[in-house]
């Protein structure tokens, strides 16, 4: 019997040292292959860096190609053909060429693949290029998940894609340095809702109930660190019921999201109706060590020149429009591109003002 129990003491030992040696290994393993994809990133970036410099300093045409070919040639001889195809070298070359600034490839590299910076290197825009190198790597997407946002025109929806240059390299770089995200690179427009199912005439109670009903999908829609706080918000002033459609709290931004739902353009009253939610969820729902909330007022329409004359944005209230349906995606391009390059107009426009 003593045996026995010795034999069971020994088992449940045994199985325990296993998954210990389980752990080890496992990080033993995410350790190297981290350390290998970020040596491999740098390799490529040098190669590539080192070719542009050789057909730089040559300074003829024909040349490069020569060079890129006798290259190929020759490290394929030494170290095996594939990585050294003469496709391959011109892809580094892009690479090196696009992204000039080797700090920012070497910290990119220690959360992203090569894989992820070759579905960045197509995008025609620097900034672009920029925006879904930080947020890939600050939020450590999938390289799938990064082909869904490209598809997906994030950079283009963001709010922060309509303020001046400057400004966006400030706020990218401020995530990648200090880890802060702020209200800009989280808050887009449009939202797609498309997965409510909604077309034609319906309410704003219809809206809401299939976001609830399609939660998850809706969280995905609002990015990354968005989590489910409450329906229907109930907040009592001066003895009145009032209720806030949806309450959200963002991690990264450490604040309430309060989400107002409206059907139609918006209107001047809701920009009043979402001070007073953000007043009474400062005052009675906001943690210690939380920043004030922000609002959310989702519409069909936006009414750009009084979401301007208000200054929403100093009041802490973002305006977003959403679709229900889709349109082709030629013409959700030319919309979106619409949009922010108005946007743009008007920033410049205020900036001129106060220079004057």
């Amino acid at each position: 019997m003593e045996q026995k129990n010795n034999t069971i003491v020994a088992t449940v030992s045994t199985q325990s040292m296993i998954q210990d040696l389980r752990q080890i290994i496992e990080q033993a393993r995410g350790h190297v292959a981290a350390t290998a994809n970020y040596e491999l990133t740098m390799m490529y970036w040098h190669i590539g860096e080192r070719i542009n410099r050789e057909v730089l300093d040559n300074q003829r045409a024909e040349y490069g190609k020569q060079i890129v070919a006798t290259v190929s040639q020759q490290l394929q001889a030494e170290y095996g053909e594939k990585g050294f195809e003469k496709s391959s070298l011109t892809r580094m070359m892009k690479f090196a060429k696009l992204f000039p600034d080797k700090q920012i490839v070497a910290t990119a590299s220690q959360q992203l693949s090569w894989s992820h910076f070759v579905e960045i290197l197509p995008l025609r825009d620097d900034l672009q290029r920029e925006f879904y190198l930080t947020l890939a790597s600050s939020e450590r997407w999938s390289i799938r998940h990064l082909r869904k946002e490209i598809d997906g025109m994030l950079f283009e929806r963001t709010a922060i894609s309509g303020k001046p240059d400057e400004f966006i390299k400030k706020e990218l770089s401020t995530l990648r340095d200090d880890n802060v995200m702020s209200p800009d690179l989280v808050f887009k427009s449009p939202y797609f809702l498309e997965f409510t199912g909604l077309k034609g005439m319906y309410s704003e109670k219809n809206l809401e109930d299939s976001l609830i009903a399609h939660l998850e999908q809706f969280i995905i829609e609002l990015g990354n660190g968005f989590s489910f706080v409450a329906r229907q918000k109930r907040m009592i002033i001066d003895g009145q019921d009032f209720y806030l459609d949806l309450l959200f709290y963002h991690r990264r931004l450490h604040r309430l999201i309060a989400i107002d739902l409206k059907l139609g353009s918006f209107k001047a009253q809701y920009k009043g109706q979402m001070e007073l939610y953000l007043r009474w969820l400062e005052a009675h729902e906001m943690e210690p060590g939380e920043e004030t909330p922000l609002g959310l007022l989702l519409c069909t329409e936006g009414s750009d020149e009084q979401i301007e004359l208000l200054q929403l944005d100093k009041a802490g209230i973002k305006v977003a429009k959403y679709l229900t349906e889709l349109p082709p995606r030629h013409v959700l391009m030319q919309q979106i591109q619409k949009s922010l390059e108005a946007a743009k107009t008007r920033f410049d426009n205020i900036i001129e003002e106060d220079e004057l």
